[in-house]
């Protein structure tokens, strides 16, 4: 981490030279971040750059596993990004950096991308989807008692639109919420959970399919009653994550800036990969996101059967991020064959 120039002192490993700011009477820790990105190819990492640079941070190291990029390709991002080094091995990447993100198309392995950072004392921070299983996001949970700090998931939680609405509103007065997402079931549908999520709150006991009509539609249920549904899964276009919500004195319907929402996310989760602050969404409250679209994924199996988040098993396969990424790697060559390389959706 490094000195932003005001006021530092050296206290040491692991936080060397850090800036002193004296805010309300009591001194806060501020800390320029080293942070290290880890599979590129979703359009995340070139998205991400700049906002986490403007913030104060820098990218120091990157590496990609090969699942959709060609060998080479880190080398090639950190040259035309500036930034200093392209590592094969994440055990020599952990020690350069601070914060390790955990990207790629593949969210089976975001475990194995993670562990040699959590190893190494390392903070972490995974885009979604998170995990596709429940034997994953378990071991996510055990780490974080462990004592790492890890965060993440959709951005769509901590997009300005909700937070704005959450100022006038209050989640009692809620009556039903719909949020749906184009793309994809699961790695882009995952938005679509998130932000109903974050409208209603933690607290989800079930999730039921209710049918497909070119999308899938979900319900969800909360412990004290409340409802709201997702529709999630393929779509001919794109059209922004959504949401509407239905309170006792209003309708609003919110369309997501997804772009902005990035900025919003690494706003609310970077003081806490820096320990600069505890007030972070808890990672099991984020991981409920995830254990969502399982249970959604099981109940469709199970012909629109109810499914209770605490009925889930370890056992079950849940989505395929092999199977996912493979088709990722051939839509993003099939669209630079057609017109160069170019951000595919998020």
């Amino acid at each position: 981490m490094h000195d932003r120039g005001i006021e530092a002192e050296d206290v040491g490993e692991p936080y060397r030279l850090i800036q002193l700011a004296l805010k309300g009477g009591r001194k806060t820790i501020v800390q320029s971040l080293k942070i290290g990105m880890v599979d590129l190819e979703t359009s995340h990492p070139q998205y991400w750059l700049p906002i986490i640079r403007r913030m104060g941070h820098e990218v120091v190291a990157v590496h990609d596993g090969g699942a959709v990029n060609p060998p080479g390709y880190a080398a090639e991002f950190a040259a035309r990004h500036q930034i200093r080094e392209a590592f094969d091995s994440l055990e020599r990447m952990a020690e350069a950096v601070d914060v390790a993100m955990v990207f790629g198309s593949n969210w089976d392995l975001h475990i194995e991308r993670a562990e040699p950072f959590v190893r190494a004392g390392k903070a972490l921070l995974l885009g979604k989807p998170f995990a596709g299983n429940l034997r994953d996001i378990q071991q996510l949970l055990e780490w974080e008692r462990r004592g790492a700090r890890i965060t993440g998931g959709s951005s769509m939680y901590f997009c300005r639109e909700v937070s704005a609405y959450m100022e006038n509103h209050r989640r009692e007065d809620i009556i039903f919420a719909y949020a749906g997402s184009p793309v994809d079931e699961f790695n882009y549908g995952i938005h679509a959970y998130a932000l109903l999520h974050r409208i209603m709150g933690a607290g989800v006991r079930s999730v039921r399919y209710l049918g497909t009509h070119h999308q899938h539609q979900f319900e969800c249920v909360w412990t004290d009653g409340r409802r709201g549904q997702v529709g999630a899964g393929p779509t001919q276009g794109y059209f922004p994550v959504f949401a509407t919500i239905v309170a006792h004195r209003d309708v609003i319907h919110l369309p997501i800036d997804n772009v902005h929402s990035f900025e919003d996310q690494l706003q609310a989760q970077l003081p806490y990969l820096a320990g600069e602050s505890e007030d972070v969404t808890p990672l099991g409250t984020l991981l409920e996101v995830e254990r969502m679209a399982l249970a959604a994924r099981l109940s469709r199996q199970l012909g629109g059967r109810t499914v209770a988040l605490d009925d889930l098993s370890a056992d079950e396969p849940g989505y395929d991020g092999g199977r996912f990424a493979m088709a990722y790697k051939l839509d993003k060559l099939a669209k630079e064959k057609l017109s160069g390389p170019a951000p595919i959706l998020r």
